[in-house]
């Protein structure tokens, strides 16, 4: 999001309460996320499993891509039992919430995904019909602007939002500066090809091209490396 007293071109200041986003993906050596020849592919490994968990620990809510979802059949689930007792400890549900990010609001209905133990939210593209969310979500909000959509996540109090792909997602948020933090995960892969994780046709914002600063590199297990950078004031280096 732009910083206070800037307005980045196409964007708007971020109201008080407005979500934090963190953007969390495993990427190539290169920054793709598959192979040329596309597919579903298996990136990281046990490492990076953690350090996904721990942000997912974080996070009030999780969006994620129905093109995502419809490849993958569910989303990501915390199953580490000290980050859950952390949860819990902090009176937080075990899972964050899942937000499938849709313009029709159809997912097919045998997809896994609605048979994982957490809440089910629907962010759909304009127009919603009235009534009550479809089949498998617990809520659905209209999606007519991005930040219209984020300031009503953030006064229902999902503060703290991870976004987990797919690359269509990523593109729309990084077009309007609204993403805060950026963690990648480093594989020791070189893939080539188009799937970057924004495609090459992204439009990044002119605000969101610079001012990240490494807040976090930590190496870990299989000769993956965690790198996490923020907007705004250096708040320190970890590794």
């Amino acid at each position: 999001m732009a910083t206070a007293g800037t307005v980045s071109p196409g964007s708007e200041p971020a109201p008080p309460g407005f979500p934090q986003l963190r953007l969390v993906l495993a990427v190539s050596l290169d920054g793709r996320l598959a192979p040329a020849e596309g597919g579903r592919f298996q990136m990281g490994g046990a490492g990076d499993r953690r350090v996904l968990e721990e942000a997912m620990a974080w996070a009030d809510a999780a969006l994620v891509g129905a093109e995502t979802l419809r490849g993958d059949g569910s989303t990501c689930l915390i199953h580490g039992p000290d980050l859950l007792e952390q949860r819990r400890q902090a009176g937080r549900s075990p899972q964050p919430i899942a937000i499938a990010v849709s313009r029709s609001g159809r997912l097919p209905a045998d997809l896994p995904f609605f048979d994982q133990p957490l809440e089910r939210w629907l962010l759909q593209a304009s127009p919603v019909s009235p009534g009550a969310a479809p089949a498998g979500f617990h809520r659905r909000l209209p999606l007519e602007s991005w930040h219209e959509a984020l300031a009503v996540l953030g006064a229902l109090g999902q503060r703290r939002l991870v976004v987990l792909g797919g690359a269509r997602l990523a593109e729309a948020l990084a077009a309007e500066d609204l993403l805060d933090e950026l963690q990648l995960t480093l594989c020791p892969r070189l893939l080539g090809g188009v799937h970057s994780w924004l495609p090459p046709q992204a439009r990044v914002a002119p605000a969101a091209r610079q001012g990240w600063r490494l807040v976090e590199h930590r190496v870990l297990p299989g000769e993956e490396l965690l790198l996490r950078w923020r907007r705004g004031p250096d708040q320190g280096v970890s590794s």
